[in-house]
């Protein structure tokens, strides 16, 4: 039974600590990211469905297929593409889960997909999405020694939203990675 003493603490605690949107600053730990990077892709293609990468990029239905995850906590400046040094302690949890990836599976390919939320003309966020698919790319290579072949880029825009709104929304803000090797020629 509650009593009025710890009834009072309990909204005191709530106040002096509001809680924190946790799916924006709760960044998947490399093991969870290496889980859902290993998943089977939801259907298996042929060998003569397969596909370059190019028309990878450009068929929905085929990264529907891809087993893939969302990376919310990353925090671009807005507007920007540059990864900010404060993010890398984030990135290093992917490099991680990459590394481990390779070693099992040597020819796995991975694309990171840029994100942005619908603020601003469609062709400025098609670019800031390109920029931050590639500025990922770069990081991952130059500080974490993930192999630049292993990794491809694309910029969606405001395209694929997960949040369907014209306003600002941190959720439509992220970056996404694929593991397509199971779908390439």
């Amino acid at each position: 039974m509650i009593n009025r003493r710890h009834f009072a603490a309990a909204m005191v605690a709530l106040l002096a600590f509001p809680t924190v949107a946790p799916a924006q600053n709760m960044m998947p730990s490399a093991s969870q990211i290496e889980r859902r990077l290993e998943e089977a892709p939801t259907r298996k293609l042929r060998r003569d469905q397969r596909v370059t990468v190019r028309e990878f990029k450009r068929r929905p239905e085929l990264r529907r297929m891809a087993p893939s995850i969302d990376i919310q906590a990353i925090n671009f400046e807005f507007g920007s593409a540059e990864l900010p040094h404060s993010q890398y302690g984030k990135v290093k949890q992917i490099a991680n889960a990459l590394e481990r990836i390779i070693r099992r599976r040597p020819h796995t390919r991975i694309l990171i997909e840029g994100h942005t939320d619908a603020v601003g003309s469609f062709e400025a966020n098609q670019i800031l999405s390109e920029r931050r698919a590639e500025s990922m790319k770069r990081v991952l290579v130059r500080e974490f020694r993930i192999p630049s072949h292993v990794l491809e880029t694309v910029g969606y825009g405001e395209e694929f939203l997960l949040v369907p709104t014209q306003n600002e929304n941190w959720q439509n803000r992220r970056v996404t990675l694929r593991r397509i090797d199971d779908f390439l020629r």
